[in-house]
């Protein structure tokens, strides 16, 4: 009998279907993965806002995760939203009992609509307790500034940041930089065992569809991670992957606000 690679998704839930394990659960899909979730949180939202987040108690996430684990198992695992240190704890507690490779987290925590979906007291326990954790983290500029309690906002200010990020513990660091001003987006990817610093330009695409990029590109590295495919090559397929998605997502209409992505545009003929 074969085998699916399989990812599983610990994080929020989108009830517009654009972020959070929805985005992600269609990424594993899209990319050939079996995907599997622990949900952390229900939110209410859609493309222009969140109304209201409906905390899962973290004895419970650790019930789900143990559910997928003690049957199903994984080959990666993608972290999104962790809105309380309590559950911080405890996502951070079943990855050691579980031995889960392959851990991506994405430090959620402010909405494309600018909602807060992280309790500022827990900050400290994502850095302390699961960022040390992690194989690699995939912040954007504002979280990194929050991460580091300082301004990261230019290329130069990336190229200091991502050592610092990866001094809080964390074995890699792909320090995403769509928030630059310039023209094209470029991330940066640091290796720490290797310590080296790999430039990863990119196209910007000119869209509002843009809810839930980077959910979609964090499970995007987890899905390729899950495949077997070197860390380098699972962050550049995942990069080509989130910008075919928001280029063929570009000229669809979903909601009022920030619309999602193309996360199926490779299988999905156009109306």
């Amino acid at each position: 009998m074969k085998s699916y690679f399989r990812a599983l998704t610990i994080a929020g839930s989108d009830s517009g279907g654009g972020a959070g394990i929805q985005a992600d659960l269609k990424t594993f899909s899209a990319l050939g993965c079996f995907g599997m979730s622990a949900i952390t949180a229900l939110t209410a939202q859609n493309t222009r806002v969140v109304t209201g987040i409906f905390p899962v108690p973290p004895e419970f996430i650790g019930q789900q995760i143990d559910a997928v684990m003690e049957d199903i198992g994984t080959d990666a695992v993608k972290i999104g939203m962790l809105h309380s240190p309590e559950v911080i704890e405890m996502v951070a507690k079943k990855l050691v009992q579980w031995h889960c490779p392959n851990i991506v987290l994405d430090p959620v925590m402010i909405s494309k609509s600018g909602d807060n979906l992280l309790l500022s007291d827990a900050v400290h326990a994502l850095k302390t307790i699961l960022i040390p954790k992690a194989f690699i983290i995939t912040p954007n500029l504002p979280e990194a500034s929050v991460l580091l309690d300082q301004k990261v906002e230019t290329i130069e200010d990336m190229t200091r940041a991502v050592k610092d990020l990866a001094s809080l513990g964390c074995a890699n660091v792909l320090l995403k930089g769509g928030h630059l001003t310039q023209e094209d987006s470029c991330d940066l990817l640091y290796r720490k065992d290797m310590d080296t610093l790999i430039r990863l330009p990119g196209t910007r695409i000119n869209t509002p569809n843009s809810h839930g990029t980077g959910c979609t590109l964090s499970s995007a590295v987890c899905a390729n991670l899950a495949r077997g495919v070197a860390l380098e090559t699972a962050v550049k397929n995942a990069k080509a992957y989130i910008t075919s998605a928001l280029a063929a997502g570009a000229n669809y209409t979903t909601g009022k606000g920030h619309g999602p992505v193309s996360h199926f545009y490779a299988l999905w003929p156009e109306p």
